[in-house]
């Protein structure tokens, strides 16, 4: 882990762009901030819980920043500035527009499958994220870069005021010290100190101890491939039996935008044999990975189209070798941000 604070870190970026940004230079200023746009829409991911909320901010904080290029003074890195825009527009964005939510938030688990699911169009779902390009090295803060885009993480951030979220990330995953939070957020270090004694504590009740990268690395490459591969198998194959036994005894499925959501070995099996084994036409899947995490897309197919279109991104969560939550978003809007065809033949 490097000590060096962000604020003090090089970009590498060679002074004269700067000043060519300055007059005008869009193709300067486009050199300024290419190295940093992952990092900074990831941020964006963590305030916002959406990757599409996460394009619209980023775009509307590089253009802030282009606008406001000529007040940057220098006084720190390119890169705390740019953090400092990026940070305030999400805090406009999560002002405006609330909390994104998971079904385990709305009410009860159901104890039998409910067939008549429909999607709730009045709530603003959690989203996955695609992490390819995400480095597994901490910079600065307490949390690895996969660690900090985990479901369970982001998810407990939707939880805290704006203020507090802000100061979290900016705090314990980029390491930013209390000063520079507090000038980036217009307020005291007293203020940001306490924002985080209250933030740690609501993500520590709602966060395991063990993270996912800790539970993966434990694992190992070889069985979690055969993990994902069994899981996969059994959905295309219709297998409960083989299901059901990589699952956990207190394992979760939550399928968002749909509201019933299931809990325990039980209420799990009757919905998977019942629904997805059951009623569903055949699946097909790709593997991928989201949160840091790893994730399967699944194909449903569709007599009408005479292929499987796109139909969900079921990212898993995994206690040792078995699979603890399932959260399947529902919907091929989520696709094309993964690189994934919209359909399979």
């Amino acid at each position: 882990m490097s000590e060096v604070s962000p604020a003090s870190s090089a970009t590498g970026v060679e002074e004269p762009d700067l000043a060519r940004a300055r007059e005008g230079d869009g193709e300067a200023f486009t050199r300024l901030v290419e190295p940093l746009r992952r990092e900074l829409h990831a941020h964006c991911y963590r305030m916002l819980g959406s990757t599409h909320d996460a394009d619209d901010a980023l775009q509307d904080a590089l253009l802030r920043a282009w606008r406001g290029l000529g007040r940057f003074e220098g006084r720190s890195s390119l890169r705390s500035w740019l953090y400092k825009v990026a940070t305030r527009t999400c805090l406009d964005a999560v002002e405006s527009r609330g909390r994104r939510a998971l079904p385990v938030d709305l009410g009860p688990a159901s104890e039998r499958a409910v067939i008549d699911n429909p999607p709730r169009t009045d709530v603003a779902w959690l989203g996955p994220y695609p992490d390819e390009g995400l480095s597994d090295s901490c910079p600065a803060g307490r949390y690895a870069q996969r660690e900090a885009v985990e479901l369970a993480f982001v998810a407990a951030l939707q939880h805290l005021p704006g203020n507090q979220r802000a100061a979290l990330l900016l705090f314990e995953v980029l390491g930013f010290s209390a000063a520079e939070i507090a000038a980036m957020m217009s307020t005291s270090a007293t203020s940001v100190n306490s924002a985080l004694a209250r933030a740690r504590r609501v993500v520590a009740e709602k966060v395991p101890a063990r993270t996912q990268q800790q539970t993966l690395r434990l694992l190992g490459d070889a069985r979690l491939r055969q993990v994902v591969a069994d899981y996969a198998g059994a959905l295309e194959r219709g297998d409960a039996d083989t299901m059901v036994a990589l699952l956990t005894e207190d394992v979760t499925w939550s399928m968002p935008p749909l509201p019933h959501w299931y809990r325990g070995i039980e209420a799990v099996a009757d919905f998977v044999t019942r629904v997805p084994l059951g009623d569903c036409p055949p699946w097909r899947h790709l593997v991928t990975s989201a949160n840091g995490q790893p994730a399967v897309a699944c194909y449903l197919w569709d007599d009408g189209a005479g292929a499987y279109p796109a139909w969900a991104v079921n990212v898993l969560t995994l206690r040792g070798d078995r699979i603890r939550d399932v959260t399947s978003f529902v919907g091929a809007e989520h696709f094309p941000a993964f690189g994934l065809p919209a359909s399979l033949p």
